[in-house]
């Protein structure tokens, strides 16, 4: 109930307010597992995602955003899952594992999945190695990847500011890679790696960021 309000009240609203401009939402498949991979430029890349795409996506989410006390702390919570996110710990030894198979569980109802390959927020605005989890998801569920190039969310919300800002924000659907067979026989290790670059690239090419060439590691303050 919450995500058909959000859905119908506020994502109309948001459009209305940043008018993002979208570019090949007729790439998302109407029905069916899919995985939307996605650069990472800010934390409201998980609210502008959702606000145009075409059905519901799911990301997950920190846990303590869920977890605040008071009014204050129910109204996040609500928010949050109206947009359809999900909590998880991502400080526990087991939250890699837990993360795999709630995508797993969201893919095998149907539902579309949203991930950032990157693994945290670009803070200088290059695209980052991806890692190989999409292209685990992607083998052990058989739901193709469409890649997505978020441009200018950083301006949107920066890294340490708490209000989004009115900023002009393009977000680009790209062509769905499919890999379902495509890997049969392959190492297993090879196949997630040959997938996470081809991914990567794909956003790279929606986006034109610079290529970093290393993994980006999340930073001890994560604010």
């Amino acid at each position: 109930m919450m995500y058909r309000l959000v859905d119908s009240v506020v994502s109309p609203l948001a459009r209305a307010v940043w008018r993002p401009t979208v570019e090949g939402v007729e790439h998302v498949p109407a029905t069916g597992p899919v995985l939307l991979a996605s650069n990472h430029l800010s934390f409201f890349d998980s609210v502008v995602i959702p606000v145009v795409a075409p059905r519901k996506v799911v990301f997950l989410a920190k846990d303590d955003y869920f977890n605040n006390p008071g009014l204050k702390g129910r109204a996040q919570r609500a928010w949050f899952e109206g947009l359809g996110m999900v909590p998880v710990d991502r400080d526990d030894t087991r939250a890699a594992i837990d993360s795999l198979q709630i995508a797993l569980e969201v893919l095998g109802r149907g539902e579309a999945f949203g991930l950032y390959p990157e693994g945290t927020r670009s803070r200088d605005g290059r695209l980052y190695r991806g890692k190989v989890g999409v292209a685990q998801l992607a083998l052990q569920s058989g739901a193709p990847i469409v890649p997505v190039g978020l441009i200018g969310t950083d301006r949107l919300q920066p890294v340490g500011s708490s209000v989004p800002r009115l900023a002009k924000v393009t977000v680009r659907f790209g062509e769905p890679i499919r890999v379902a067979g495509e890997y049969d026989g392959v190492a297993p290790g090879r196949a997630r790696r040959e997938i996470a670059d081809r991914v990567m690239t794909a956003i790279q090419a929606l986006t034109g960021q610079e290529q970093a060439g290393v993994y980006n590691e999340r930073p001890a303050d994560p604010h």
